[in-house]
């Protein structure tokens, strides 16, 4: 699936139609006939919970929470997308038999927990719904309503922390990045699913967001007009450890080499003459011409933001994935060698991710970025395909939480600069670095 405009939002970025969830496999103790089960999102429509029509303004909740999912969220469609004549298509290529009763296809577009688990509200058709986020409810879902119980509360019951970022990160790249039990694997695209792009900020609005951020009115931890940078940028780092950790867990297994890991337009491009080739004008630096190359693309455009928050820290990871990188492009390597290379650099990642978690972010670093990203067109552009969509995804959210908090006096041009990026996504296999790198200096020189 590749990036689209959005007309309906200010955004650009339109997220991919593979829909994320996540079940909470850790079970918490709490009282109550139903502990540790899910009772479905009908338990959160009605008009005095989750269900009203318009939003309310005086407090955090919403209370138009379902009204949203049920009626603009993709999320709630997930399970119908597998009756479709893709998702059988695709199901019958893989011998699952029928897509909405594979646990392959369950895991990631409905709730499927086992039937203990469901309580007898509970509907596997509703798709990704109120739970697959937040947890198990029958927990607090009667308590968390009265008078002074806090959001601790909930959590210490069994509701997912998703005000955290790292751990609403990791919760959504459970499905649109996978993990060591469930994932996209090149059987998969092969059979028609859609490549797997992520970017928490972008993929958040259109959902579209059903929740108030702490820059919102009404939340009551006061305000921070750059959250979304902070949730751009941790989400990130998140993508990269969460990659990694399942590169390391792929590599140990018996079907490695697993393609979804490496680049795949440097198999899949469309051919022309050679003095057109800017792959070949390229080059093939530190592999072999026809080893296809990791995918690099989760931390080429992170990179600039980890450079402002541990310089030491970034260089020491940039070696760790370089020589990363060599190992996976080389079809000969050991694969042990891989998974531990992964491994450290998980842990490199995650330090990352916690420093970015609670950075303030301004002004002056938010453009910083946004120039960082743009003037390093040639290098990005010469990574691929998937690079390329990450620096879109990229400048997109910087720019929209900069032009919201600085009023851009050309912000309409920069907007415009910016879709002309995700124009020349719309076909991977015929994406052109010199393109797409003349895009991107484009964007930097309309930047103020």
């Amino acid at each position: 699936m590749n990036p689209k405009p959005a007309a309906e939002r200010p955004r650009i970025f339109t997220a991919p139609l593979l829909l994320s969830a996540f079940v909470l496999s850790v079970g918490v103790f709490s009282p109550g006939a139903y502990a540790q089960q899910y009772t479905g999102p009908g338990s959160c429509s009605s008009t005095s919970c989750h269900g009203s029509i318009a939003p309310r303004t005086d407090n955090r909740v919403r209370q138009n929470e379902y009204s949203i999912w049920i009626v603009r969220d993709k999320h709630s469609k997930a399970f119908a997308s597998l009756t479709g004549v893709v998702g059988e298509r695709m199901a019958g290529i893989l011998n699952l038999g029928k897509a909405e009763s594979a646990p392959k296809c369950l895991s990631c577009h409905a709730l499927d927990v086992p039937a203990s688990q469901r309580a007898h509200t509970f509907d596997l058709s509703d798709g990704v719904s109120c739970e697959n986020c937040h947890g198990p409810a029958s927990g607090w879902l009667g308590r968390h309503t009265e008078r002074g119980w806090t959001h601790e509360q909930s959590v210490a019951l069994g509701m997912v922390d998703t005000r955290d970022l790292i751990q609403r990160s990791e919760m959504c790249l459970s499905c649109h990045l996978g993990n060591p039990q469930k994932f996209v694997d090149h059987e998969m695209i092969a059979a028609g699913h859609p490549d797997l792009y992520f970017e928490l900020d972008a993929f958040s609005a259109s959902m579209p967001r059903h929740w108030k951020e702490s820059g919102e009115p009404g939340e009551p931890d006061g305000t921070d007009p750059w959250f979304d940078v902070r949730e751009w940028a941790t989400g990130q780092a998140v993508q990269l450890q969460q990659s990694l950790t399942q590169l390391a867990s792929q590599a140990q297994g018996k079907t490695w080499p697993e393609y979804s890991q490496l680049e795949c337009y440097a198999c899949h491009h469309s051919l022309g003459p050679a003095e057109q080739s800017w792959r070949q004008a390229r080059g093939y630096a530190n592999r072999r011409p026809g080893n296809p190359p990791w995918n690099p693309s989760r931390y080429i455009v992170f990179r600039e933001i980890a450079k402002q928050v541990d310089e030491p820290g970034t260089q020491e990871l940039d070696k760790e994935l370089a020589h990363l990188a060599n190992l996976v492009s080389d079809p000969a390597s050991d694969h042990a060698a891989i998974a531990a290379g992964a491994t450290k650099s998980v842990r490199l990642a995650h330090d990352l991710a916690s420093k970015l978690n609670h950075l303030t972010f301004d002004p002056a670093l938010t453009l910083r970025l946004l120039h960082q990203i743009a003037s390093d067109a040639d290098s990005i552009s010469n990574q691929d395909e998937h690079a390329a969509a990450q620096a879109a995804m990229a400048i997109q959210s910087l720019f929209v939480a900069y032009d919201r908090n600085e009023k851009v006096q050309n912000a309409p041009e920069v907007r415009s600069a910016i879709a002309g990026l995700f124009d020349q996504l719309q076909i991977p296999s015929s994406y052109d670095s010199v393109r797409f790198a003349r895009q991107l200096r484009e964007v930097n020189a309309l930047l103020h």
